[in-house]
């Protein structure tokens, strides 16, 4: 059988499992650029030639094959050659069987197909730039038309299944023909792939960018929380062009008009949100160019209604017309303030009070939260410590903690400054998070919630029992005390199932030996109830509603009216 291998011009291998030998022929040598003499004939030899990616996968698909009593074995892998290289091989191998079955004898010949192997991958890289020129703009290289259309069925597809909106923005770029015109179709090529880079470094990664032709783009926002997510897109994509392009010795000060359309409110075909869009985008055009207007004429006024406050909170901001106000807690057991809520109102010089709920989702959305959130801490910190060294006992002074507050790079590096710059000590100050802000990015929570309660900071679960998460998380939080949400407290004690889940979460409480306190709390009952069932420490308007500094400090000083 030796000298019938050896004088094969084919490739040829001859395992004869029982001996574990190997017979090579001299042209599978050759094939890979050894003479007889250089490889014995080992099953190492050809298992050392074996490409090491496609190794595990050869020697997986043959104990399959063996397991199924296959008696043809084909497969392509890479051998290695001589000088370093690889080629690529088909290999057909016959399996023979005793009569019990078991393999005994493998016989192959190997085909050198790397030529065929190099054609395959050259029409199939072809094939793909076909495609990603079929489906994408030659200058941008950003999405076309006809890869839009297919992105927008998906996304009407997703949306419809999954019972969500989204929005299309029609950007159209403010006198850019006169670019064109006068400095030459390259110029303006090099402007509009400068524009598509400006507009890609404001969106989300999830979106889709297409450009139409010409200096028209088109962007899909898929999972709107609120349709307003739309406008804060829109006013960044106008922001982005705010600084002018520079090219050579051209300066352009570039502007655009964007139209909105939202699905489904404006559509639920890919016809009609464009059509939509673009209409918007022409209204957008005749209120003098530079703006953004949404197919409904009632969603733009809230879209401008909503920029105006935007801008109406960050001056105000500046001008001092934030006040943080204080709701005390107490113990109902002892009538004694065991600390307080801090919370911020806006006193408005033209509207006057303005409360949270008007402001606080604007203020998350825009990110001026951030700026507020700190606003608020430093201020309640200083007033925390002014009133300890005035002799006065204020407790635990509860600041609200948001998802966006916790992501910041610097909050930790903030919070230390800010505690001794104020003379704060860390025991008095206590964060309170939603389950939800948690739910948002669990891991980075559990680290700055760690680092703050190494700090001697105490951590407050907000409005307990009404998110989405697993109680796992109360294992691998630094938890110190629930609040319970108001929900459950306002239809005690005649609603029994929310009786039954405070009951469960008081027992939860102290199984796991966290301090815990009642929110909105407004009658004797409720109270009552909290109290006689192991709940003592109390917030809401049965005590007092939030007040002003001067108005807690006074409470701190002759205490409240007896409730008893």
């Amino acid at each position: 059988m030796k000298l019938a291998l050896d004088g094969s011009n084919t490739a040829i291998s001859d395992w004869i499992i029982p001996l574990n030998e190997l017979y090579i022929s001299t042209s599978w040598k050759i094939l890979l650029g050894y003479s007889d003499e250089e490889l014995p004939n080992k099953l190492g030899t050809w298992l050392k030639q074996l490409h090491p990616d496609d190794r595990p996968i050869l020697l997986s698909a043959l104990r399959e094959d063996l397991k199924n009593k296959k008696e043809i074995f084909e497969t392509t892998y890479r051998l290695r050659r001589k000088d370093g290289s690889y080629i690529w091989v088909l290999g057909r191998t016959r399996i023979f069987y005793d009569k019990n079955g078991k393999p005994y004898r493998l016989i192959g010949t190997q085909t050198d197909i790397t030529k065929r192997k190099l054609l395959e991958e050259m029409l199939y890289e072809q094939k793909e730039s076909m495609a990603h020129l079929a489906h994408h703009d030659t200058l941008t290289q950003l999405p076309n038309r006809i890869l839009l259309h297919d992105r927008l069925n998906q996304a009407i597809q997703k949306a419809k299944r999954e019972k969500k909106k989204f929005a299309v923005l029609f950007l159209d770029l403010d006198h850019f023909k006169e670019i064109n015109d006068t400095l030459g179709h390259d110029i303006g090529d090099k402007v509009l792939k400068e524009v598509a880079t400006r507009f890609q470094s404001v969106m989300r990664e999830e979106d889709t960018l297409a450009r139409l032709g010409g200096d028209e783009f088109t962007i899909i926002m898929e999972n709107l929380q609120d349709e307003q997510d739309a406008s804060v897109l829109a006013q960044k994509l106008l922001h982005a062009l705010a600084e002018p392009v520079v090219e050579k010795e051209n300066t352009f000060y570039l502007s655009c008009s964007i139209g909105i359309s939202l699905y489904p409110a404006d559509g639920t075909s890919v016809q009609n949100l464009l059509k939509n869009a673009d209409a918007a985008m022409y209204k957008a055009k005749e209120e003098g160019r530079s703006n953004f207007q949404f197919y409904s004429s009632e969603m733009t006024t809230l879209a401008f209604e909503r920029v105006v406050m935007e801008a109406s909170m960050r001056a105000g901001l500046k001008n001092g017309e934030f006040e943080v106000y204080y709701q005390p807690q107490l113990n109902a057991k002892k009538q004694k303030v065991v600390g307080m809520e801090a919370l911020v109102r806006w006193n408005h010089p033209n509207t006057g009070l303005v409360f949270p709920s008007k402001f606080i989702p604007l203020a998350e959305s825009t990110g001026f939260i951030i700026e507020l959130d700190r606003y608020v801490i430093k201020t309640a910190m200083m007033q925390i410590s002014r009133w300890y060294k005035e002799g006065l006992s204020p407790g635990v002074l509860a600041l609200n903690l948001s998802s966006r507050q916790i992501r910041q790079q610097d909050s930790l590096e903030f919070l230390t400054i800010t505690l001794a710059e104020t003379e704060c000590k860390a025991e008095w100050v206590e964060f309170e998070v939603t389950e939800n802000e948690l739910m948002q990015n669990m891991q980075e929570a559990i680290v700055v919630l760690t680092k703050m309660s190494k700090l001697g900071i105490a951590i407050a679960i907000d409005d307990f029992g009404t998110g989405y998460s697993s109680l796992s998380y109360l294992k691998k939080l630094p938890i110190d005390k629930l609040k319970i949400d108001q929900s459950f407290v306002q239809d005690l004690p005649n609603d029994a199932e929310d009786a039954a889940i405070i009951r469960a979460i008081i027992a939860l409480a102290k199984a796991l030996h966290l301090d815990l306190i009642a929110e909105g709390v407004e009658r004797e009952e409720q109270k009552e109830f909290c109290v006689q069932n192991g709940c003592e420490n109390i917030q809401g308007f049965y005590y007092s509603k939030a007040i002003t500094k001067e108005k807690m400090q006074h409470i701190l000083q002759v205490g409240l009216p007896d409730k008893s």
